[in-house]
């Protein structure tokens, strides 16, 4: 599966924005005039670039999922449904696994400029470890480490400039979900290079700097790709919303709402029925409710609360469901920032800082969490124990049954205290992070300090709303926040675990996981992925990466006035159907 960040959580996305497209398209408009839609995420939107390591949160990713297109997207089955009004992908060979990705005729950005091989050929430079070096290229992609890093040859470009073929130097199960068209090129090349103003010329010299490994012209594209599409407000330079997907951004305002309106020339994936989409951003539970209540918005999801609940309840003309996601509550800590739990602060000494690490997850009141703020809201509800299965998936019994979680299953502070006194450390200080305004995760962290402190921790409150872009900066030694899975990829995790990953932000490194991630990323057989995968499992726990917490179940609402809202256990969630949402507001 792959991953993407939340504001209650995070996760993984393939090489490319998160896909948008359908199983019908039409060859014409189904908009109805004038109709209108509100609702509501946790957190603002910063990015339209989803894929960098900084932009990969669900927040932005659902409104990218809105604007953007691509090869396929899941339902909420979920099944992975083809889009053939976008373009198709051919498997060529399976030895080497070679495919062949080609653009149907007519698909475009939404300032003209034909969609085509270019931007494909930067979906996949973007997207390579090769440029995404710290000392070098480096276009901090989220998505760094994983399959495409398979594809070593640079791309060949055929069909008139419409097609690629990917040559994978190895077998790769998840070859499928793993490519996708991200930005537009010939905006990414006329950012860098503003004397340039011909698309056609942009696209043209983009690609010849891939073909010709032209460091020096990449490294200026690697920056305005990994951070020139970041933004708090509508951007003043119109070309950083440029998209090729059923909607564009028309107005940002920062940490309120964003306004997406319908693309006329939209017509090479499921038509949408809605002239305007309007996504507010409300961090508050307990406000979204009253939001819905006045009618200000139409659709509310995500992070609620026992209150929320309740309140809904009450709500007369509002349907609410509950659903299972694919996103979980973690806490990971932080191997390499000189802090508590890395070794580089105990003189390179691993075991010393590994019963650090150990002793502080012994006192993370797990069940407590569980029991106190999840049950209210769905009571079959339970500790999630595993890394890299979700609960009731297939291989989730056995690996939780030789992980090791069972060491953390219930609050142990004699222990915790018996391992810092092993260690020698006494009151060690915890910078702990987690979002700031959300209600849910501030009673996860009041938890969390209170029973650390009795071990002798000093658990420092670093609480922040923009905790997202801080991951990774080694500010914090701990972190509470959630991935969400946006397929069901296997190599899904692969990027947040593996050493130098691009969604590895606590410096983790475990030679033995990095040789199962390989590995798995040729395995197709069910069995020994699920036996890979419990290995990774096993390291992870046994190293005290961190602790997992629980399955997200995901309450969504809307007004009778929407018809068509439903939930989505992956990413992008209730928005994965965006598309046929009608509502009969009218603005």
């Amino acid at each position: 599966m792959k991953l993407t960040r939340v504001s209650l959580a995070v996760a993984l996305v393939a090489a490319g924005a998160l896909v948008l497209s359908g199983c019908a398209a039409g060859g014409g408009s189904e908009i109805q005039q004038g109709t209108t839609l509100t609702a509501v995420e946790n957190s603002p939107f910063t990015s339209a670039n989803g894929n960098t390591a900084d932009g990969n949160t669900t927040y932005n990713n659902n409104i990218n999922y809105m604007t953007s297109s691509s090869w396929n997207y899941y339902d909420n089955t979920p099944k992975l449904v083809k889009n053939t009004k976008f373009g198709t992908y051919t498997v060529v060979s399976k030895s080497p696994l070679t495919i062949k990705y080609t653009i149907a005729d007519g698909v475009k950005w939404s300032d003209g400029a034909p969609v085509d091989a270019s931007d494909m050929m930067l979906a996949w430079a973007a997207n390579i470890s090769k440029y995404n070096d710290p000392k070098g290229v480096n276009f901090t992609s989220a998505a760094a480490g994983g399959g495409l890093d398979l594809v070593t040859a640079v791309p060949k470009i055929s069909d008139n400039n419409k097609s690629i073929t990917l040559v994978y130097s190895k077998d790769f199960v998840d070859w499928e979900t793993a490519f996708a068209v991200g930005m537009p090129a010939h905006i990414v090349y006329e950012e860098a290079f503003p004397k340039v103003t011909d698309n056609a010329k942009a696209s043209t010299a983009l690609v010849k700097a891939i073909q010709s490994d032209d460091t020096a012209t990449l490294t200026k594209l690697a920056k305005v790709w990994g951070s020139g599409f970041n933004m708090t407000s509508t951007p003043s330079d119109k070309k950083l919303l440029v998209s090729n997907g059923p909607y564009t951004i028309s107005k940002l305002v920062k940490d309120q709402y964003i306004t997406l309106v319908a693309n006329k020339d939209y017509n090479w994936g499921p038509l949408p029925k809605l002239s305007k989409i309007t996504v507010r951003f409300i961090q508050d539970p307990t406000a979204q409710v009253q939001a819905l209540q006045n009618g200000e918005v139409s659709v509310i999801s995500g992070q609620a609360t026992a209150d929320t609940v309740a309140a809904l309840k009450g709500l007369s003309g509002v349907t609410t469901t509950t659903t299972a996601t694919s996103t979980y509550e973690h806490i990971d800590l932080t191997f390499n920032n000189g802090g508590p739990f890395d070794p580089k602060t105990y003189g390179g000494d691993a075991d010393k800082a590994k019963m650090v690490r150990e002793a502080f997850l012994k006192t993370i009141p797990r069940q407590d969490i569980v029991d106190k703020l999840i049950k209210p809201i769905s009571d079959t509800a339970k500790l999630d124990n595993s890394q890299t299965f979700l609960p009731g998936a297939a291989g989730y019994d056995e690996s939780v049954a030789q992980n090791g979680s069972a060491d953390y299953a219930k609050v142990d502070i004699a222990g915790a205290k018996a391992l810092l006194a092993q260690a020698g450390v006494t009151s060690p200080s915890v910078r702990f992070m987690y979002g700031k305004s959300n209600t849910r995760r501030a009673s996860e962290f009041a938890l969390i300090q209170a029973s650390a402190t009795q071990a002798g921790f000093n658990v420092i409150d670093a609480g922040d709303d923009t905790w997202g872009q801080k991951l990774g900066d080694g500010t914090y030694d701990a972190v509470l926040f959630a991935w969400q899975f946006t397929s069901l990829a296997v190599t899904g995790t692969q990027s947040q675990i593996q050493t130098a990953g691009g969604n590895n932000f606590n410096g983790y490194s475990n030679k033995d996981a990095d040789d199962a991630f390989k590995t798995l990323t040729g395995e197709y057989d069910a069995s020994k992925q699920q036996a890979l995968l419990a290995r990774v499992d096993k390291d992870l726990w046994s190293d005290a990466y961190g602790v997992t917490l629980f399955q997200f179940p995901e309450v969504t609402a809307w007004s009778d006035k929407v018809k068509n809202v439903s939930d989505n256990p992956l990413s992008p969630s209730v928005f994965w159907n965006f598309f046929d949402w009608t509502s009969t507001s009218k603005k």
